[in-house]
């Protein structure tokens, strides 16, 4: 009966702590298009217009032109670009592709999604996305892993035929975060985040000077921090671990003295 009360109480610990942990790795809130909102798209990493996580982005340009947009992206999010072009009517098939990149400009692989894909001649839209590897907190020099910082999104047609250049094209652009936690928790954490401008801030900040640019979104304090799920379900794994042995000693311990012993001995 005590070791059934002792494995009852460490079921309920579990699924308390559990609860809080599955709530932090569900999907970021979705926010309503916002008004704020760009509505046109920048020519190059320089001029890419700055877009929030929710918020639906839309561009007006023609058929050749580089449209680029940027958003922010913490540790522990695993960002989903999705992209929608409309097309005029043309002569023939054309095939858009959606690249993203990170602070350092390196280009960033999709784990899935259809990043390229061709539109028919009489297709009048097509649909892009690309959802990105988890943001980590820390990485090696030579790896190419994402970090946290600006993220740079850039849409083209790659292929079409010579008629068609020039024609005008409409495009929406969202960019939503699924938040990961522990599961991709790493040691350590990134000194500064990838974002335009944080060399020039952390100059001036040694000058002493107030004026320091901060970043293309004039936010500080990046990092997330040490604190994950993760400790927590290293915590769950130390309790259960002590129960464990616990319930293990009652179960070998016995009664006491062995029958065969006399009393008196």
């Amino acid at each position: 009966m005590r070791i059934t009360r002792v494995l009852g109480a460490a079921l309920l610990t579990l699924g308390l702590a559990a609860g809080p942990a599955a709530a932090d790795s569900s999907p970021s809130p979705s926010a309503s298009a916002d008004d704020d909102a760009p509505t046109q798209a920048g020519t190059s990493f320089r001029t890419a217009a700055e877009i929030e996580q929710g918020e639906r982005a839309t561009a007006s340009g023609s058929t050749g032109d580089y449209l680029y947009w940027s958003f922010p992206a913490d540790t522990g999010q695993r960002p989903t670009v999705k992209a929608t072009v409309k097309l005029p009517a043309r002569h023939g098939a054309e095939t858009w592709q959606l690249d993203v990149y990170d602070g350092l400009r390196r280009r960033q692989a999709c784990q899935y999604g259809a990043q390229s894909r061709t539109a028919a001649p009489g297709a009048g839209s097509v649909e892009l996305a690309c959802v990105l590897r988890t943001v980590r907190g820390w990485s090696e020099p030579w790896a190419n892993d994402p970090l946290p910082g600006t993220y740079y999104v850039r849409l083209t047609v790659v292929d079409l035929a010579a008629s068609d250049l020039g024609q005008p094209v409409g495009a929406e652009v969202r960019v939503d975060s699924k938040d990961i936690g522990g599961a991709a928790a790493v040691d350590g954490s990134l000194g500064k985040p990838l974002v335009p401008g944080i060399a020039v801030k952390s100059a001036e900040e040694k000058e002493g000077s107030k004026e320091a640019v901060l970043s293309s979104f004039g936010r500080d304090g990046w990092s997330s921090g040490w604190w994950s799920d993760r400790w927590v379900w290293t915590g769950i794994g130390g309790v259960l671990a002590a129960l464990a042995g616990i319930g293990g000693y009652a179960l070998t311990r016995g009664s006491g003295r062995p029958s065969r012993v006399p009393p008196g001995a």
